[in-house]
């Protein structure tokens, strides 16, 4: 087992997400398990001071990080795969899935805990 310490920079923290993914899985009350929490914690700590997100709802959320990447809705598109409903989304028509926001956390760098707040549907009647 390695000895982990706290995330100062990019590097070390794409070497947690790296090991933290391979040991993801592991059995509770093993080492790897131990070290799987302790990579959690260092991970969103790290997150928490690098992303400091606006208190917006989690559409507009996505379209600032869409606009700071030079992303299109085609770009989610391709991560989710259908366009679609990627517009009805980004237009308030459909709430976003678990698979959404797994998706987008990752290609947006947006914690997945600003995403899962609540926010209302424009739903025309």
């Amino acid at each position: 087992m390695q000895s982990w310490y706290l995330i100062e920079n990019d590097a070390d923290y794409q070497k947690a997400i790296t090991r933290y993914e391979k040991i993801r899985e592991a059995k509770k009350d093993s080492p790897e398990h131990k070290e799987k929490l302790l990579l959690a914690f260092l991970i969103n700590k790290y997150e928490s001071e690098l992303w400091d997100m606006p208190d917006v709802d989690p559409i507009e959320l996505i379209k600032i990080r869409m606009e700071e990447f030079g992303y299109q809705a085609i770009d989610l598109a391709k991560e989710y795969g259908d366009k679609g409903t990627i517009s009805k989304v980004l237009n308030y028509k459909q709430s976003l899935s678990l698979t959404m926001i797994r998706k987008f956390s990752k290609l947006l760098r947006i914690p997945v805990q600003a995403l899962t707040k609540d926010y209302e549907l424009r739903l025309s009647r």
